[in-house]
């Protein structure tokens, strides 16, 4: 059986450094194989610092280029997903391709390509989405709490709130992935992190 591969999304503000990094350390304490972690963008190569400087409006560049440099800044991992999962190791995300569903198809790159340039270039289907959904609300208010300075896509509540329904579409028609689930992002942390570890448990029949 192949290790099993997990991602939670979310809008800005949804929790998911949190609730990846509690779900790493709770599978971490089951098996003798760490957790492979990942976290997009991954901002310690050139692609992802390039990604930094465009999300804190350094530059403007096209939905058609985040597209790709997002695309490549995951692409580079997928080598040590399959040999995750070959090891039967949990491969465990804090945002992914799903992610640049949302985000770069709502600006107007569109989905039927995205979804070929995945086939074409062998990008990694997760086996399991957690969609931490909050209100747009939520997500200003969690991230002015957060930092001073919001990036271009943190600040804009409008569009904010058109992503978390286009994350409600690719959910609801398990876009991208063996299976969806939608969490209630507005739950405390541990009760949020209880119900993600419940349900990966069940998953993987431990």
């Amino acid at each position: 059986m192949k290790g099993k591969f997990i991602v939670i999304e979310g809008i800005d503000g949804a929790g998911c450094g949190t609730q990846t990094e509690i779900l790493k350390e709770r599978i971490n304490a089951l098996f003798s194989q760490p957790v492979l972690h990942l976290r997009y963008p991954d901002y310690n190569d050139p692609i992802g610092a390039s990604i930094h400087e465009f999300l804190h409006k350094k530059f403007y560049i096209s939905p058609e280029i985040q597209f790709l440099l997002y695309s490549i800044n995951m692409l580079k991992d997928m080598d040590d997903i399959r040999s995750a999962q070959v090891k039967n190791r949990v491969i465990l995300a804090d945002r992914y391709f799903t992610t640049t569903l949302a985000y770069q198809c709502l600006q107007g790159f569109s989905e039927d390509k995205a979804l070929k340039f995945s086939k074409l270039f062998n990008i990694i289907k997760p086996d399991l989405v957690f969609y931490l959904k909050i209100s747009a609300d939520t997500s200003l208010k969690r991230k002015k709490k957060e930092k001073n300075e919001l990036d271009r896509y943190e600040e804009n509540k409008d569009f904010q709130r058109k992503i978390s329904k286009k994350y409600d579409d690719l959910a609801k028609r398990n876009v991208f992935a063996r299976k969806w689930i939608v969490v209630d992002g507005e739950k405390s942390i541990d009760e949020i992190s209880d119900e993600i570890f419940s349900t990966v448990k069940k998953y993987l029949k431990i």
